[in-house]
């Protein structure tokens, strides 16, 4: 099914595969998903006055806020990145500047971009791939190496004039094309030039333009790691490393710039987690007021300007904006109001309980429970998880939450390797073998951890 069929209760239901409860969350991403999706229908003239409803999740750690957007974004395909508030800093101090969580975010969308742009030309580059293997394996094809067993794999008659005349006839080059797809040329060592830079670009850290710095700089690689050497590697190998190069040669750069810009401007997302750590509160202190500076650099990127990258500039006015935080010292009411203004949907997250920590283990594509007998299997142990068991762990993840730091479903993870720690450490000596995961089992290797407060703080 396209983006642009899926319904908001579509929506939320495929997020229902992988995220256990928060439906409040839910319906208001695909809500605003879908307002997305209606804006690129209007008239053109409409469409630059229809602002992103731009949303702030509020929840403890642990609960499904970063999940939630970053799973909305494999669902559109949409540019997606993750910042963290307290990483920036206000402009003038040394630093991250709020900017580079855009050009950061053009970074993976001319990832993508490019990676889809590559499979449109892989057909042809795996032909020029394959002409350049046989001008490296054939006599006066740049071969570098030496002709031993050459001669072997030259079809008799025709072969022997190529080979002493340093040439090679059309009908042999057709018989060497046969068995390089055949596979049968595959171990064969040939000399292939390598032209891809051996160093990093340089990243330089100054002020409010550190990002501009790196990527205007970072071409200067080339004038120390840039220079082409051979390197001996079989054909198979040599397939990979010049298909790619090919590919890479063949995709238009400026297109995949102009694509990227325009996915971001009408699709991307930006999720900015810890805001609630950049807000101010009575009494302010000095820190208080570098933290309400960092919002007011974050506002106008928000509200919509013109951030320069490497790849052109990009226009903020239509990224959807998801922030995230626990807002325990803190409440959303402390941000500064024109920051508030540009987040109107407000969404409450719910602590997880028992009954939501075993929906978890059990109900999603990628539970906890299935992770763990899968990657059991792949040495020859069955797990088998008893449902009285499972929910054991459940009430145990929610037990040291509720008396330890409330870290979320991220305890169950914890627990989960406690209880398997001896199997897991065993496992390639009990292959073959059905290990079942019982109440007992759970009672055993849990009960005095989670009895003994002190060490339960330690250890889960």
């Amino acid at each position: 099914m396209k983006l642009e069929d899926l319904t908001p209760a579509e929506i939320v239901a495929e997020l229902d595969k992988h995220i256990i409860g928060q439906t409040k969350a839910k319906k208001a991403v695909a809500i605003a998903l879908r307002n997305r999706m209606r804006r690129q229908k209007l008239p053109e003239e409409l469409q630059n006055e229809v602002a992103p409803k731009n949303i702030i999740m509020i929840g403890p750690t642990g609960v499904g806020k970063t999940e939630i957007a970053r799973r909305l974004a494999r669902l559109t395909g949409a540019p997606f990145v993750k910042v963290e508030a307290t990483k920036y800093t206000e402009v003038g101090y040394v630093g991250r500047d709020v900017e580079s969580m855009v050009r950061d975010l053009m970074s993976v969308a001319i990832t993508m971009v490019k990676e889809e742009l590559r499979e449109e030309v892989r057909e042809k580059a795996q032909q020029r791939t394959e002409e350049l293997l046989l001008d490296l394996l054939l006599p006066g094809g740049g071969r570098s190496g030496g002709d031993e067993g050459l001669e072997a794999l030259v079809p008799a008659g025709d072969a022997e004039g190529d080979l002493a005349a340093g040439g090679v006839s059309t009908h042999t080059r057709e018989r060497f094309r046969a068995l390089l797809r055949q596979g049968k040329l595959d171990e064969k060592e040939v000399e292939v030039t390598l032209s891809k830079q051996a160093m990093p670009a340089i990243e330089i850290f100054s002020g409010s333009n550190v990002e501009e710095l790196d990527l205007n700089l970072g071409n200067l690689g080339g004038l120390f790691g840039g220079k082409k050497r051979k390197r001996r590697m079989t054909i198979n190998q040599a397939r990979d490393y010049l298909l790619q190069e090919e590919m890479d040669k063949l995709v238009d750069t400026e297109r995949a710039a102009e694509l990227a810009r325009d996915r971001i401007e009408n699709t991307g997302i930006i999720f900015i987690d810890e805001i609630d750590k950049i807000a101010t509160r009575e009494g302010r202190s000095s820190t208080d007021i570098s933290r309400e500076g960092v919002q007011r650099d974050i506002l106008p990127i928000v509200e919509g300007c013109q951030v320069n990258t490497k790849h052109g500039v990009v226009d903020t006015s239509h990224i959807l904006f998801i922030a995230a935080g626990a807002f325990h010292m803190s409440k959303p009411s402390d941000l500064i109001p024109e920051l508030q203004g540009r987040f109107p949907l407000r969404v409450e997250l719910e602590a997880l309980e028992a009954e939501e920590f075993y929906r978890i283990l059990t109900q999603p594509k990628n539970a906890l429970i299935r992770q763990y007998r899968e990657l059991l299997l792949t040495e020859g142990v069955n797990l088998e998880f008893e449902d009285e068991a499972i929910r054991d762990l459940s009430r145990i993840a929610a037990d040291v939450n509720s008396r330890t730091e409330n870290i979320g479903a991220r305890r169950l993870q914890t627990i989960m390797e406690l209880l398997l720690e001896e199997v897991s450490f065993n496992a390639p000596d009990l292959a073959g073998q059905t290990i079942p995961v019982t109440r007992q089992y759970v009672q055993d290797r849990l009960a005095d951890v989670v009895e003994d407060q002190d060490l339960s703080r330690y250890i889960l």
